[in-house]
């Protein structure tokens, strides 16, 4: 979430960018309240894949169609009904000492023996060590805290007793209103989540109070340790602690204890004689009196014992309208209402959605994971090469504040740390960066993601936004020695071949296309790309320095291999000729769009050899098996490629991974039931779509000619 003085910082950019927008976009301001709120969220019936969420960006609070998480078992298969932050981890006691050495084996790569983190298969002990790596620490399920429903007979309501449901969010002003009966009487919920504080705040009016048939329960669920978790194991009770620390008036702190971990949960609530008491095993009630139909309860989640006043409901409605309006009303926006294809409805819909979503979930101090903070994917650890695609729109819309608030993780002192042991390790120079990895920057096993190199010049991307933006010695100065030592293993990376004279990247890499085995895959396509274009850009930070170029970079900018083809067309990799005729390689990510699409021309590129490689792939890809930045990403290489068409059709082509369900996420499969990179990525090529890009001059280059489309304060993506 941006700090008062960060949201200053955005306004003031947003002012700047629009004062170099061109004319076409500066005609009629957008109307960017009823922009946004033509676009809100209404539910009618109980959906497992329709659930809500409030959040700040570094908490999120995730509801059903009572507005609190009532029924968390219903939607555990769904969207489920998570209570999750940024500093919310836990790790099981390693009482058998595990070590990640355990899990490194030895490659012998381009002559030499290299060890990598990775997933042992025997002995059993390694094999348990990797189980144990991977899955701890792993991101905590906080509390599930929701009604609880009493029936006439004295019975509990289940979901299937609720009619006339009508549930609304508002991503104006971050709120969302519930509505439903229960056997005629009806409940009506108000929810928001603070902008400055780990909390959730709900009213609730109805008959039911007085009858005291409406409850609030807060439950602690327990860690379940598994690849995902959705909160719902209430199993294991005798494994963790919880209790009522203190009550006192409307006032409780409770208290939750697992391992060498604990937080606390404050409780505020507007009927002094409400009374909080035990219920289920980790479970307390909170019971209104008979005196009134209206009850507010304001539930903070901290990792310490705070003693100061919990923020009371009308604090934290008024809090989420002001902040949320100040994020709407920042950065930039895009109207796409005077186009008749009805397609850009959905495309509108998608944009304020996918901003709602990540700025709810995902604007931390930590690169998020894949499925924010909604539930476990991954055991909850992001993912580094995802990064860009989570957050680097942010550079794009104006909003670099945002950007940064993650962006500075990577200059955390214990985060370098493992970057330089990784790279020290391994032979290297400077910091390689982790791709599976934790709160505390540790490097997770994984037998793909060890391999894996593409979020290595990320940081140097990010930077350079950030740079464009303020053009300011501070940026240079706060980012210079990060970029420089992610240079440094970019440089030390590759393996000089001296028969041919130039320098390959691998043995000993999987390319974003994760098909291929990284002992024998060298010189894949995107990775040259961005490799020579992020070398060059840490040279223009040495010369803003005032500093000489590297000669050694320089070397490697020189000397690196030219993008493989055959046929005419870019293979995915040099040492896969059999790109488009193994049908295993026409699958997952058609990265070779990364090529020039994510990246910019860099001179390596031939645009007549990449269109035909676009209508290859266009054609003759398994898009049933891609994933949701895939579109995006095929979005921006239409648009460089002067197809403004296919861009937007890429955007909605219609398979199951480009599914953008309801409340705004993007659908993948049964495992990832959302999947926030292909909102990020969306946003991102939004933004080239319609500002262009360095050296583009067409106005709105990626939007069809036939389509309106007004916008503001987006910036050129390089």
């Amino acid at each position: 979430m941006p700090y008062p003085s960060r949201l200053l910082t955005g306004l003031l950019a947003t002012y700047l960018a629009l004062s170099n927008v061109p004319l076409h976009a500066q005609q009629t301001p957008i109307d960017r309240k009823a922009l946004v709120e033509r676009h809100k969220v209404v539910n009618t019936k109980t959906d497992s894949l329709a659930s809500l969420t409030v959040g700040n960006g570094t908490f999120a609070f995730t509801t059903d169609v009572t507005g609190l998480q009532s029924f968390p078992e219903y939607y555990q298969k769904g969207v489920s009904l998570g209570t999750q932050s940024e500093w919310g981890w836990h790790s099981f006691p390693n009482t058998n000492h595990y070590t990640v050495e355990e899990s490194q084996r030895e490659y012998l790569l381009n002559g030499r023996k290299i060890p990598y983190t990775v997933q042992v298969k025997a002995p059993e002990r390694a094999k348990d060590a990797q189980d144990f790596l991977r899955a701890n620490p792993h991101r905590l399920q906080l509390g599930n805290l929701g009604f609880v429903l009493l029936k006439k007979d004295g019975s509990k309501a289940t979901i299937k007793d609720l009619r006339n449901i009508r549930q609304v969010l508002n991503p104006w002003t971050g709120e969302i209103t519930s509505h439903f009966t229960l056997e005629g009487s009806p409940v009506d919920v108000i929810t928001v989540g603070h902008q400055a504080e780990d909390l959730v705040a709900v009213q609730v009016k109805s008959p039911l109070l007085k009858q005291q048939r409406l409850k609030i329960a807060l439950r602690f669920p327990f860690p379940t340790a598994q690849w995902d978790d959705t909160g719902v194991n209430y199993t294991q009770n005798d494994q963790h602690t919880s209790k009522i620390e203190r009550q006192k008036g409307h006032t409780a702190v409770v208290s939750h204890k697992l391992d060498a971990d604990q937080y606390f949960v404050g409780l505020l609530w507007n009927d002094d004689a409400a009374k909080l008491a035990p219920g289920r095993p980790h479970e307390f009630v909170l019971t209104p009196s008979k005196a009134q139909d209206t009850f507010e309860v304001s539930c903070r989640f901290t990792a310490a014992n705070k003693t100061d006043t919990v923020p009371p409901f009308a604090a934290a409605r008024t809090n989420s309208q002001t902040r949320w309006a100040g994020f709407w009303t920042s950065g930039g926006a895009v109207d796409f209402s005077g186009t008749t294809d009805p397609r850009a409805a959905e495309l509108e819909r998608r944009i304020v959605l996918s901003q709602y979503l990540i700025r709810a979930q995902t604007t931390g101090h930590f690169p998020p994971q894949e499925t924010g903070l909604t539930y476990n994917s991954w055991f909850g650890k992001p993912h580094l090469e995802m990064h860009w695609w989570h957050d680097m729109h942010y550079g794009l819309w104006g909003r670099t504040d945002l950007l940064e608030e993650s962006l500075e993780w990577y200059l955390r002192p214990e985060i370098q740390a493992g970057a330089k042991a990784i790279a020290k390790r391994q032979g290297f120079e400077g910091m390689r960066w982790q791709k599976m990895t934790d709160n505390q920057g540790k490097e997770a096993p994984s037998s793909v993601g060890a391999f894996l190199i593409w979020q290595q010049p990320h940081p140097i991307y990010m930077a350079e936004l950030v740079y464009r933006a303020h053009k300011n010695p501070a940026v240079l100065k706060k980012y210079q020695e990060m970029v420089f030592a992610t240079a440094e293993f970019m440089a030390s990376y590759p393996f000089y071949e001296k028969d041919k004279d130039r320098y390959i990247l691998g043995k000993g890499v999987i390319p974003a296309q994760e098909r291929f085995k990284a002992e024998e895959t060298f010189n894949p396509t995107y990775e040259l790309v961005y490799w020579h274009w992020a070398l060059n850009v840490a040279q223009q930070w040495r010369e803003r320095a005032g500093l000489s170029r590297n000669a050694k970079w320089d070397e490697i900018i020189k000397k690196l291999s030219t993008l493989p083809q055959a046929n005419g067309v870019y293979l995915a990799a040099e040492s896969a000729p059999d790109s488009y005729t193994n049908p295993e390689y026409k699958t997952d990510h058609p990265s070779v769009f990364g090529a020039l699409g994510m990246m910019p021309a860099t001179g390596q590129q031939d645009a007549a050899t990449m269109r035909r490689t676009f209508d290859l792939i266009w054609k003759d890809w398994s898009w049933d098996k891609t994933w949701g930045w895939d579109f995006p990403m095929t979005a921006m290489t239409a648009t460089r490629l002067g197809m403004p068409d296919k861009a937007v059709d890429a955007l909605l082509m219609k398979v199951h991974t480009n599914v953008y369900l309801p409340n705004g996420h993007n659908f993948q499969d049964d495992r990832l039931r959302i999947y926030l990179p292909g909102n990020g990525g969306l946003l991102a090529a939004i933004a080239l779509m319609c500002a262009g890009y360095d050296g583009s001059t067409e106005a709105t280059p990626g939007i069809p000619k036939d389509w309106k489309v007004k916008w503001e304060g987006l910036q050129k993506m390089p």
